[in-house]
This record gives C-alpha cells, structure tokens and sequence, in this order.
C-alpha cells in the first residue's frame, strides 16, 4: 500500500511539475528539473534528483525538519556554496586504470570513505525508517551512525546492519542515564560512541517551525505526547530528566572517555569547528573529531565545515582522524575534504531523501552515485587512491 501511494504521489508530482500552473507559481525551474521520469531509483542521474523529488512527497512539519537550518538559514546555505571556494588542480597522465577507494578508521578497513550520519526519526520518511537504511549500509558496506532519537531500537538496527553500528550520543542530563544509554549500546555491539556536543546550548530552527505551522493533519495522530516529545523514543527507555545538559565541560568528557574505555570504546566528538577545542578533544582523549554543524542546525555561525576542516586537521596533526559532515552532494566535494585531511565524508540528507523516495534502495542508489562520482573525480585529477590525495589537489580561490 505505502509503494503504491508513493508511486502514485510521484506520477501527481511529475504531472503538476509539467503544468502551466508550475510555471505560473514561478516553479519553471523546479518543473523543469523534475520533468525527467523517476519511476525507480535506478532512474536517478544524480543526489539532487532525489532532493527535487521528495521535497513534494513530504508533508510540511516533516520536510520542515528536513530541510531547515537555523535562524535565517545562512549557514545551511554556506554549507553547500563554500565548495565553490576550493578549485581542483587536476594532474594528467597518470594510471588511473585501477582506482582504489580503500581506507581505514580506527584500524578497520571500508570500502570507500562516505558513511551514514546520524539522523532522528526516520520514520517519518519511510515506515521501515532506520531498519531500511541499515540494510542499504549492509549492501554496500558502508558505516552507519545510529541517531540517540532514533525511531527504532538500536538492538534492531544492529541485527538489519549485520555488522558494526556506531551511536550517536546526545548526553542524558543525568549521569545515570548516560551510563544506561552507553552500556546498552555496547551491548547491542556498537564499538563506536560519537558525543554531538553543538546542541548543548538550544538552536533555533525557525523554517520548521513556520512550516510545521502550515501542517494541516492532526499531530497527535503520530505525536501522542506532543510534537518535540522524546517520549516514545526507543533509545530513550528508562532515561529520565531530558538531554544535553547545558553544564556540560571538558569534565564531562574526562568522564565519558572514562566510561567508555572500560568497554573499549572509541570515542568520537562531533560538533567540532575550531583549532582550540580540536586540541582540546585530543588533549582530552578523543579517539577522533568530526567536523560539524549539525548540517547547519546548531548555531548561525556562517563557517561552513569545509572551510573550517582544514584548521581543525592541523591542530590534531597525524595524531586523531578527522572526519567530517556538511552539504556534501557530490563526488568532488567528498574528494575537497579528503584533499584537506578528512579520513571519512558523512553524509545526511541525501540518504534520506532517497530512503523518502523509494526506501532502501534509495539509500542504495545515493551511496552508488556519490562513489561512482568520487572514483570518476580521483581518475580524472590523476589520484588512482585514496593515499593519494593531498592538499596539492586543491586551490583556495
């Protein structure tokens, strides 16, 4: 019934796409872009195919969650137009005829260096929500990060993917909690903790807000305890008195890489965009940082993360991995970030506009373009591996 609705909804979209009242809306571009027929996600020439589509298949509260920044949206914008500040400086006659995508986290190899962010609720997307996205992960052997607001249990994502889960931590404001939520992720055999720390103080996410206010449908149909409840989230069971304690320090941290090394755990920091607390999360433990604003969700800082990846590879030098997340939508700005010192690329909305659009093998299709691009970007700037792309590949314009 879902795939029929969903079929059904495109074929609409498509039809209104090609409409005079599209153009007549001022949506000629958005008609244009979605004319091209998408029955299959084989169908998709590129992420943004997906993006065009679902952005008519959501209703409004949930494309608001998706697609909403902070404030005026500025640094989300910044997100995707700061890889127009680094050019590739391409090198030519080079064998490239066996490119190789490899490369290793934590010691453990992948098969390319995109992985799955963490992302709450996506059920809301699609009724298999995370279950789904775990088995795309599984097919095409890629690391997914659990969200702590995830619509299903991490025991049962950890059976879908087969294979290591990393979770995504927002830190109880009781420390009991914090306890129960580490060692339940341990034991559904999550080797990886990754603490989000850039939500800490509150956000403002006034495009969802406005158009959550344009919803027409009864919210407590789904949102029996109210919208932004954390009740009903099955990570949460048993935890009480909220998330992310706004006290929160480097003790805090002092205390969870103590917590976690008694379980053998590494421990990743995310929400990282500075030298200073680059050096801070070595200085204090960290297995590795991850460069991010939250997909420009946490704070109107207008830094996107490509632009400050490079000042936070340099303050921990060869001695932490760095990844890193934000607006990445093509195989040359995954191929930026690598060249500045990213050991791995997250990436988030794309997968789910493609979990919305055709559930799991839209996450499979996006993990597909975004590698063949990747791979077609090391041929033709004269890389032919991973190792061998430096900061010599990229110019600051």
């Amino acid at each position: 019934m879902a795939s029929h609705t969903s079929s059904k909804r495109r074929d609409f979209l498509r039809f209104l796409a090609a409409s005079p009242l599209a153009a007549a809306m001022g949506n000629k571009a958005w008609a244009q872009q979605n004319s091209p027929a998408m029955n299959r996600a084989a169908d998709a020439l590129s992420v943004s195919d997906f993006e065009a589509l679902t952005r008519g298949m959501l209703p409004p509260a949930h494309l608001g969650y998706l697609i909403s920044g902070v404030d005026d949206d500025a640094t989300l914008k910044l997100n995707r137009e700061s890889f127009q500040h680094f050019q590739l400086r391409a090198r030519r006659l080079v064998d490239v005829s066996k490119p190789d995508l490899r490369t290793e986290v934590f010691g453990v190899p992948w098969e390319t260096p995109i992985f799955l962010c963490p992302v709450g609720g996506q059920k809301m997307f699609n009724p298999e929500g995370e279950v789904a996205v775990a088995r795309a992960a599984k097919a095409k052997k890629a690391t997914q990060i659990l969200s702590t607001v995830s619509s299903s249990p991490v025991e049962e994502v950890a059976r879908a993917l087969g294979g290591p889960l990393w979770y995504q931590l927002y830190m109880p404001v009781n420390w009991d909690g914090t306890e129960k939520m580490v060692r339940r992720a341990e034991a559904a055999g999550c080797p990886v903790l990754a603490w989000t720390v850039d939500l800490l103080g509150g956000r403002n996410t006034e495009t969802a807000e406005r158009l959550r206010r344009t919803d027409t449908r009864n919210c407590l149909s789904c949102h029996t305890s109210g919208v932004g409840s954390l009740k009903g989230r099955p990570n949460l069971d048993g935890i009480e008195g909220g998330i992310n304690p706004s006290a929160a320090d480097w003790k805090y941290m002092d205390r969870l890489r103590k917590l976690t090394m008694t379980s053998k755990m590494k421990l990743i920091i995310k929400g990282i965009d500075t030298a200073e607390d680059a050096r801070l999360c070595r200085e204090h433990g960290a297995d590795a940082v991850l460069v991010s604003n939250h997909g420009g969700r946490a704070t109107e800082t207008l830094r996107s993360t490509i632009d400050s990846l490079a000042e936070v590879v340099d303050a921990v030098g060869s001695q932490l991995p760095v990844l890193v997340d934000g607006g990445f939508r093509r195989g040359t700005d995954i191929y930026k970030a690598l060249a500045l010192g990213a050991r791995a690329v997250g990436i988030g909305r794309p997968y789910i506009y493609g979990l919305t659009a055709f559930g799991q093998e839209g996450v499979e299709r996006v993990l597909d373009i975004l590698r063949a691009e990747l791979q077609r970007t090391m041929q033709q700037c004269g890389t032919p591996a991973i190792k061998d792309i430096t900061r010599a590949a990229v110019k600051r314009s």
